[in-house]
């Protein structure tokens, strides 16, 4: 039986937030393929790139292939108690268990624990505040082991960056404050959609990344068990 390909994906903590609470089901990633744009600077449909017989132009996969989220993330093996003491540490918040994950120049077994679920307290922080950053992990560098986000692709296509409807930008993730909504207030949801997608995008991409409104593969999927 042929393995499911599978293909790792990064997500800021914002967003992995939204997957896990059911509210993403779709992103969104600039065509820099080259061979793609040359597909598409010749004339030949968006909907051409996304043909299964056109696989290798999409580097995220096509349905029913599968996407491993990469996210910030550190590893815990031990706690201190008030005497300092080492002890086993006890998972306060979600936490994958692991056994001998390679981990710097070692190998280490714990608890990996997620930047998403919050800030934590490290063994040996001088105020026990949790904002000791060099214990995160960038998701840069999360292996497969330590992933407990995987996704199944549900559908692949390309469009503009600014062909996005406001429903698909719910999709993304994005979730109007229910105030905004009101008549009460100058900003109306409908407006408040395209701008925060605009922002985020921009946050993400940097200055001038709307405005050159490129091509983007969307890739919708669903959540399966890890």
């Amino acid at each position: 039986m042929t393995a499911i390909k599978e293909r790792p994906i990064l997500f800021s903590a914002p967003m992995v937030r939204a997957i896990l609470e059911g509210r993403k089901t779709v992103t969104r990633r600039e065509v820099k393929k080259p061979a793609a744009l040359d597909c598409l600077a010749a004339g030949f449909e968006p909907a051409f790139l996304a043909l299964p017989g056109n696989a290798d132009l999409c580097p995220y996969g096509q349905p029913g292939e599968r996407l491993w989220v990469r996210e910030t993330w550190g590893v815990i093996s031990h706690d201190f108690d008030e005497h300092g003491n080492m002890v086993d540490w006890k998972p306060d918040r979600p936490a994958s268990a692991i056994r001998e994950m390679r981990f710097g120049q070692g190998y280490c077994s714990g608890h990996v624990i997620y930047r998403a679920d919050g800030e934590a307290a490290w063994a040996g922080d001088d105020d026990g505040g949790g904002d000791d950053r060099s214990c995160w992990k960038p998701s840069i560098h999360m292996p497969r082991i330590a992933s407990r986000i995987l996704l199944e692709i549900t559908g692949v296509r390309v469009e503009r960056l600014q062909a996005i409807s406001r429903s698909d930008i719910r999709a993304e993730g994005l979730e109007c404050l229910p105030e905004l909504a009101s008549d009460d207030v100058s900003l109306n949801y409908r407006d408040w959609y395209p701008a925060a997608w605009r922002e985020l995008w921009t946050s993400l991409n940097g200055p001038g990344a709307w405005d050159a409104n490129p091509w983007v593969w969307v890739v919708e999927f669903k959540q399966v068990a890890a």
